[in-house]
């Protein structure tokens, strides 16, 4: 296959030509995320010629992801998203390499993950390991594309760029200091599959800006995007926070995400059982089930509706007779909720309902 026929209407581009088309194909990228936006992400910079990308993610596909993660299908549900991935690329795109770990990406970890790429791209929905790609960009001078969603609310940067000066530019801590813990991701705020494919296709553009050295890439400026009145603005901002000061964060921080935690099997009810006990009158009525999710479809009755943002522990009376059920769309906010309660009750029964409702 002739590589300058396959990219023939990119190198017809007079900013881009062969000259371009190379240094797409000598540079080498780390996907962090393959749902929403890293996958498309992925593909799209398979398709104009990166020639090496590393994926890394430790979720399967999920029924309620194929709605915006146009890159998989409905035989690829259970299955690694890192896997289904990397055999797609590999379909489509002959000049680029793939590879892939199906594991989260860690404080343990990270520094290996972006040692030998050029550059970074955060493709995740979590706020810990967005600041754990940051931190970590940062201290080893990588660059990193960022990317993040809320609602039909895009954010884009391009972040810790070595500037002619010798300098670096802003970084994720110079928008946002500290780290919020109350941002609801998509699967609790919802989100529309339009703006996710946008801002997906905005965080490539940066990259092969970059790559190729045309255009004006997002630096010390965060974009953002609201989908539904068109509208965009460029927050301007200014590299504050130093390497040093942040070297000093990443020593203490953990960057812990509940998402990638294992969780506890002694605190796990399987829908088999929920339903075998939800189907008995007499047992049912020692459950008092909990959605920590509003406006969750549910197929059964619950007792209390407690968003995981405003779960007070010390507000909930609790029946030491009853047995308490956590419920989400997932089983990821519901452990939290699970983990909160067991730690103030250790002798209460709580469990999380494994899979939330996507698995009921």
């Amino acid at each position: 296959m002739n590589k300058n026929q396959f990219f023939k209407r990119q190198i017809t581009l007079s900013e881009i030509d062969e000259v371009g088309q190379q240094k797409l194909q000598n540079a080498s990228v780390l996907v962090v995320g393959c749902g929403g936006l890293g996958s498309p992400i992925a593909v799209y910079l398979a398709a104009s010629g990166v020639g090496k990308i590393h994926l890394v993610d430790f979720d399967t596909v999920d029924v309620t992801n194929l709605h915006r993660q146009v890159f998989f299908s409905l035989d690829d549900i259970g299955k690694p998203k890192a896997t289904v991935l990397s055999a797609f690329i590999k379909k489509r795109a002959p000049f680029t390499e793939v590879s892939f770990i199906n594991n989260p990406i860690t404080k343990e970890n990270v520094f290996e993950l972006i040692e030998n790429v050029d550059i970074v791209v955060d493709g995740t929905d979590s706020l810990p390991t967005k600041y754990l790609l940051n931190d970590a960009c940062v201290i080893k001078n990588k660059p990193l594309i960022y990317g993040s969603l809320y609602k039909f609310d895009g954010y884009v940067a391009t972040f810790n760029v070595l500037k002619k000066n010798g300098s670096y530019s802003a970084n994720l801590r110079d928008a946002f200091p500290e780290m919020a813990s109350d941002i609801p991701n998509c699967e609790e705020a919802g989100t529309l599959n339009s703006i996710v494919g946008m801002i997906a296709t905005q965080q490539v553009n940066e990259v092969l800006k970059l790559i190729t050295g045309i255009g004006k890439p997002l630096i010390n400026e965060l974009l953002i995007y609201n989908s539904l009145q068109n509208t965009q603005l460029k927050m301007k901002l200014k590299p504050t926070i130093l390497k040093e000061q942040i070297a000093k964060i990443f020593k203490v921080q953990t960057y812990f995400d509940m998402a990638c935690a294992t969780q506890n099997p002694d605190w796990q009810i399987s829908a088999s059982e929920l339903k075998q006990i939800l189907s008995l009158r007499s047992q049912s009525r020692s459950l008092e089930i909990i959605a920590v999710l509003p406006n969750l479809k549910l197929p059964f009755e619950v007792q209390q509706t407690i968003p995981i943002q405003e779960f007070d522990v010390e507000k909930i009376e609790v029946d030491f007779k009853k047995t308490y059920v956590m419920v989400c769309q997932r089983g990821l906010n519901s452990y939290k909720a699970t983990e909160i309660l067991k730690k103030k009750y250790p002798a209460l029964n709580v469990l999380n309902l494994q899979g939330g409702i996507s698995s009921y």
